[in-house]
């Protein structure tokens, strides 16, 4: 039998204790910030190591600020100071453009996790008794979620806010699986196959592990034949506590989406 491999560690929101940790995580970003908006982007093309040191600069304040495991350095732990298509023989002209982009790009990043700080402050200051809204920023939404899904709820349009999440989980499975001529169902059954996944929540070694790949193939199918597809026509109308645990349940899905392990496309 073969040996099992240990397994990915899992994904971990960082939580906040108080409004002081969040201020001098704020502080962190908004100085990287600082260093790009000074960065001389025609200096870089002389001297490479200008944009290495700031862009390994921003990776490493992500990490510190949110922790190894969290779900915004396993985003953000790749981020590159470009921004359009690369190709061969690009002139300098192209280049400082692509990476004057990139520069812009990199700085909205941080200002997005800036702003999600500030949202976390605010929480832990307290206040009103919390409504189902308020709940919405305690479940930790995966961020593809939250991008989507945030703005839609918190202005009343809660089944809205579903349906741009369950989109948003079939597009983030198409982009982690490469299978972008695939949707639906027929996505979810390739990509998660309990015989020959693309992405794959275990090791397959044994009867159990081949139950939990086709279990959580059958959740996908689920979102999209139960959520997406209906979302399409006309969503019924429900509860807010009923939209807040469908989005809780598709968040959880695009996290397992992010910890799963691809195989090799040849």
């Amino acid at each position: 039998m073969a040996k099992k491999v240990p397994p990915k560690p899992t994904i971990e929101p960082k939580h906040w204790a108080t409004t002081e940790e969040i201020d001098v995580a704020i502080a962190k970003l908004q100085r990287r910030i600082s260093e790009l908006d000074t960065l001389d982007v025609r200096a870089t093309m002389e001297d490479s190591s200008l944009e290495d040191v700031a862009i390994s600069n921003v990776r490493e304040a992500i990490r510190e600020v949110f922790g190894q495991n969290s779900p915004e350095f396993d985003e953000y732990q790749h981020i590159r100071m470009w921004s359009g298509t690369m190709f061969v023989n690009m002139d300098d002209h192209q280049i400082m453009e692509g990476t004057e982009r990139g520069r812009r790009k990199v700085i909205g990043t941080l200002n997005g996790l800036i702003a999600r700080l500030k949202e976390k402050r605010e929480d832990l200051k307290g206040g009103p008794a919390p409504t189902q809204q308020s709940f919405l920023h305690y479940l930790n939404l995966h961020p593809r979620i939250a991008d989507v899904a945030g703005d839609l709820f918190q202005d009343g349009y809660h089944w809205e806010a579903v349906f741009a999440a369950s989109k948003a989980l079939v597009n983030y499975v198409k982009e982690r699986s490469s299978q972008h001529q695939l949707d639906g169902a027929p996505l979810m059954r390739t990509v998660f196959s309990p015989n020959n996944p693309i992405l794959s929540f275990n090791n397959l070694v044994d009867q159990t592990d081949r139950d939990e790949q086709e279990g959580m193939m059958h959740l996908f199918e689920g979102v999209v034949l139960g959520i997406r597809n209906p979302g399409g026509h006309s969503f019924p109308e429900g509860p807010e506590q009923r939209a807040v645990e469908y989005l809780s349940l598709i968040s959880l899905l695009a996290y397992r989406t992010q910890e799963a392990k691809r195989k090799a496309l040849h």
